[in-house]
């Protein structure tokens, strides 16, 4: 498997590039629109043809390319199924992985910070990779105060979905504002300040409801796009810009 990493600043996104070496097909995880030429390109500097884009959720906090790399690259959308896009070629469910020559994308429905938010697990054999969007962040986790975001939700869908994998199971969130590339399950479990094994759901809920966060000001022009796989007027991208700093969805503790 071919895999990279890549980041977007403006939104502290990280977006996931994986390749199958038999095929010679990719997938791109919660891709960002500011960053198509910079994708387009390292997929052609890997020898790779885009397959499929995929993302954990309909973003609120910048706009999916999801829409603009299928007119460029023929590519397929997939999204979860229960958001219901009309723009989406392909719903992911639990019961529906994604496929792509040797790679298998496992989808984990996971609401709290969404109510249609799904992780992704990827099995190599070797290595065990949980996809986890803004469900789980490294030391933290996403806000739960809209898009039908449900604090019980996200401690059940944490406890349940990820904490249960295998300890070793490297975690690689959709955002990071301290620059913090992968974490692990047992990372986590042990000493995450929100989520962590000391914490009751209580005390969770009681956390979320306490943080006393901004209305997130990107989201008027974000979520009406993404609800478009990003398909968007021309100016959209370059308007969040004008919007200015960081919209957190997810906010670490």
């Amino acid at each position: 498997m071919i895999f990279r990493q890549l980041f977007e600043p403006e939104s502290s996104t990280y977006t996931y590039l994986f390749g199958c070496r038999e095929t010679g097909q990719a997938i791109l995880l919660d891709p960002v629109m500011e960053t198509v030429g910079r994708d387009l390109a390292l997929i052609q500097q890997l020898g790779l043809r885009l397959a499929y884009t995929l993302d954990t959720h309909i973003h609120a906090d910048h706009i999916s390319s999801a829409c603009r790399l299928r007119s460029l690259t023929g590519c397929k959308v997939a999204y979860p199924a229960m958001d219901g896009l009309p723009c989406a070629d392909i719903g992911i469910a639990e019961d529906k992985p994604l496929t792509m020559g040797t790679l298998a994308f496992k989808p984990l429905h996971t609401p709290g910070h969404t109510d249609t938010h799904h992780c992704y697990l990827v099995d190599r054999g070797d290595t065990l990779r949980v996809f986890t969007g803004d469900a789980l962040l490294i030391d933290g986790c996403g806000r739960t105060d809209f898009q039908n975001g449900s604090s019980e939700a996200l401690y059940r869908s944490v406890r349940e979905k990820i904490f249960t994998l295998p300890e070793d199971t490297l975690v690689y969130p959709s955002h990071d504002y301290q620059h913090r590339h992968v974490s692990t399950v047992l990372q986590e479990r042990e000493r995450n300040p929100r989520l962590g094994d000391t914490k009751s759901l209580e005390e969770f809920t009681g956390i979320m409801a306490n943080l006393n966060l901004p209305y997130p000001r990107k989201i008027d022009i974000a979520v009406p796009a993404n609800r478009l796989c990003g398909d968007c007027p021309d100016d959209a991208p370059e308007a969040l810009r004008r919007i200015g700093d960081k919209s957190f969805q997810g906010v670490p503790a």
